[in-house]
């Protein structure tokens, strides 16, 4: 669910201006998975950019205090959400800590760095949903580790309908500043892109394991 639909879109046009995000309908990425996909997203850049990077900032704040306001902990995922992250929770107030992709192999092993909020209710911050199975999973180690998990909120999602049935069968709420709807409409009103390129970008949202560049 995107927070608010007026910020989404200005979202999305900063992710095109600072390049987060690139739109290559006829020069397609390849993902780890094998995916071809005319899309490549890398949020991590909006560190670089102090005014976008305040401005995201400003609606994680905005749409945690207004659907998570029990929140007593903010954690990131490793790697894109920890530092945005940790930015929400110094301005709120908070204390942060993060969850790794997989325990540390040597030392104390730790999944989850930081103060392990036992007990308390925290809201996970990630930078991108995609299939959501990472960031799912750093909800399952929270929740094994008695951590009360009220939902996440991420800064763009592709809206996969993958996604979205693995969020709900594990009865995890998601918030988005943006989505992949709302950066095509913004991507072609800014002329990013030609009415054909939108056409190649919907089918690719529509089957993105089996699409291919025509």
């Amino acid at each position: 669910m995107i927070f608010n639909k007026e910020s989404a879109t200005k979202v999305a046009q900063s992710l095109l201006q600072i390049k987060a995000i690139k739109l290559q309908p006829a020069n397609h990425f390849t993902w780890a998975s094998g995916w071809k996909s005319p899309i490549y997203c890398d949020n991590r850049k909006i560190l670089s950019y102090p005014k976008v990077r305040t401005f995201v900032r400003q609606q994680f704040v905005e749409a945690i205090e207004n659907n998570y306001p029990n929140v007593d902990v903010i954690v990131g995922v490793a790697t894109g959400g920890i530092a945005i992250g940790a930015l929400i929770a110094e301005d709120m107030g908070l204390p942060f800590c993060y969850v790794r992709s997989a325990a540390k192999g040597h030392g104390m092993q730790n999944l989850i760095e930081g103060e392990v909020p036992t007990g308390k209710n925290v809201v996970v911050i990630e930078d991108l949903i995609s299939t959501g199975g990472s960031s799912l999973k750093a909800v399952d180690a929270l929740r094994e580790s008695d951590c009360i998990v009220l939902g996440m909120a991420a800064i763009f999602t592709y809206d996969f309908d993958l996604a979205k049935n693995n969020f709900k069968e594990k009865k995890c709420k998601l918030l988005t500043l943006s989505d992949y709807n709302v950066l095509i409409q913004a991507a072609e009103a800014e002329n990013y892109i030609t009415e054909k390129d939108v056409q190649s970008l919907t089918e690719w949202r529509e089957n993105p394991s089996e699409w291919s560049p025509k």
